[in-house]
């Protein structure tokens, strides 16, 4: 019986199906931002492909993730009692993580089911969270991280029971990636868990929606979030890479440079974010950690899919062992003296 958990996920698991649309645009404002996606209204839309991903989500990737990165890993979350349910189960069983905490329910509800709209190499995912109920661990497990992430809209008291349970277990770190409605929901609701979050991760667009801001200045983003509780905050900007603040300090990391297009950007956020938080849990110092992140984000947009392209820990350390000279896109960086990605601008808190 397992009695000491890494890197324990929680949150919920679905099938992702990819639709690669043919027959669609793209219509954005005049600065390129709030783009949308259309369709032909009331008439057949043609489709080239449909392909579905079992065991997906962004707990079940960052679970994934950090098993193939060599951490004893589990998820708590909860699947129908379905075929999916069974399928999902299998791809967990493959990646060696552990399955005891996920429940399986008795009421009539289906395992998740996602569909992602593919156009370009961009995508829309139609979401719907089945009203689920969570179970957490017994308190005599030993857990060095829990990570958790996307929910559903039904679930806000379970974060109090998180929060009563991670009171017990003052050993235990927490990652926190909020899911679409983690981020609607008021900060103050969810006070405790900021509170008791030691890094916390998202993007820009999802920064001011938390913060409830149109402000664009990353570093004035990463204190409204440092702010709220979290000891470290990590936030991504696209191309634009990511920036990460510890509190006293602001790193800038750009984008590992990929020659090639990406595939399918699904996924990209949760390979960074579990990884960098593999990466503590490993012993690594935060500068450091954050480096690995990209790379696995990089691997991940090469695939279709939100896991086939993620990386053990020894490929990452020779893409960082390589890394190339001249990067893509590159940021401007303060050191005189760097190698591209393996630079950062190191900058004082604001």
């Amino acid at each position: 019986m397992e009695k000491h958990i890494n890197f324990l996920a929680i949150g919920d698991i679905a099938i992702d199906n990819f639709i690669q649309l043919k027959d669609a645009h793209i219509t954005c404002n005049i600065n390129h931002e709030n783009c949308e996606l259309c369709l032909k209204f009331g008439q057949k839309v043609p489709y080239e492909k449909s392909t579905a991903f079992f065991a997906a989500g962004n707990s079940a990737n960052a679970a994934v993730a950090a098993s193939r990165l060599g951490l004893r890993t589990a998820l708590v979350s909860t699947l129908g009692d379905d075929e999916n349910g069974k399928y999902c189960l299998g791809v967990l069983k493959k990646e060696k993580i552990n399955r005891k905490y996920i429940n399986i329910d008795k009421k009539g509800n289906l395992t998740n089911y996602h569909f992602v709209l593919m156009y370009g190499n961009e995508r829309t995912i139609l979401v719907k969270h089945a009203p689920f109920e969570y179970v957490l661990p017994k308190k005599n497990l030993k857990v060095d991280w829990i990570y958790l992430s996307s929910i559903g809209e039904h679930s806000p008291e379970f974060h109090n029971e998180i929060s009563k349970w991670l009171k017990e277990k003052l050993e235990t770190k927490m990652a926190f990636q909020p899911g679409t409605f983690q981020i609607k929901l008021d900060s103050k609701f969810l006070k405790e868990i900021y509170e008791r979050t030691e890094i916390f991760f998202c993007n820009k667009e999802e920064s001011q929606q938390i913060l409830k801001t149109e402000e664009k200045d990353i570093e004035k983003l990463l204190k409204g979030i440092h702010d709220l509780g979290p000891k470290k905050v990590v936030i991504t900007d696209g191309s634009r890479g990511l920036s990460a603040s510890d509190g006293v300090n602001i790193y800038k990391l750009p984008m590992y440079p990929d020659p090639n297009r990406p595939v399918d950007r699904t996924g990209a956020g949760d390979a960074a974010s579990a990884t960098i938080t593999a990466m503590l849990a490993m012993g690594k110092d935060f500068k450091e950690a954050i480096k690995y992140g990209p790379i696995n984000s990089m691997s991940v947009v090469r695939e279709m899919g939100t896991q086939k392209g993620l990386l053990s820990k020894k490929e990452i350390e020779e893409y960082l062992k390589n890394a190339p000279e001249n990067p893509i896109n590159p940021i401007e960086l303060s050191f005189k003296r760097c190698c591209s990605f393996l630079c950062f601008t190191d900058l004082g808190m604001p």
